[in-house]
């Protein structure tokens, strides 16, 4: 799959996503600093889901009708990194087939897939 990682996407999600053999932009990488708008645009002109741990992207999608490939909100706080990135990478694996088209949530145990409408 291919995703563009928000910067405030832990690195080591990004590595273990690469690691996988996805596809990863990471934005701390090419463009750190750009505004959320630029980060949409960005995952449209590539293609990509979107990795983000930032809530306002969920606000953009539904009420301002932004929809892109996908997003994926990432909400595990107090989990290392490492956990966090195998926590991730295991719902990719299992559900890579429901996040197109879809805002996802991960929080720890859970993993929420709600379909873009229109």
């Amino acid at each position: 799959m291919k995703f563009l990682a928000d910067e405030g996407v832990d690195r080591q999600i990004v590595e273990t996503l690469r690691q996988s053999g996805h596809q990863v932009l990471y934005v701390a990488e090419m463009e750190p600093g750009i505004t959320d708008e630029n980060v949409l645009a960005l995952a449209n002109r590539e293609g990509a889901l979107l990795l983000t741990a930032d809530k306002d992207f969920g606000e953009i999608a539904f009420r301002q009708r932004l929809y892109m490939h996908g997003i994926v909100l990432i909400r595990l706080a107090g989990l290392s990194p490492i956990r966090k990135a195998e926590t991730v990478a295991s719902v990719v694996n299992q559900h890579a087939g429901e996040l197109p088209h879809a805002f996802t949530v991960i929080t720890p145990g859970i993993c929420r897939v709600r379909r873009f409408r229109g």
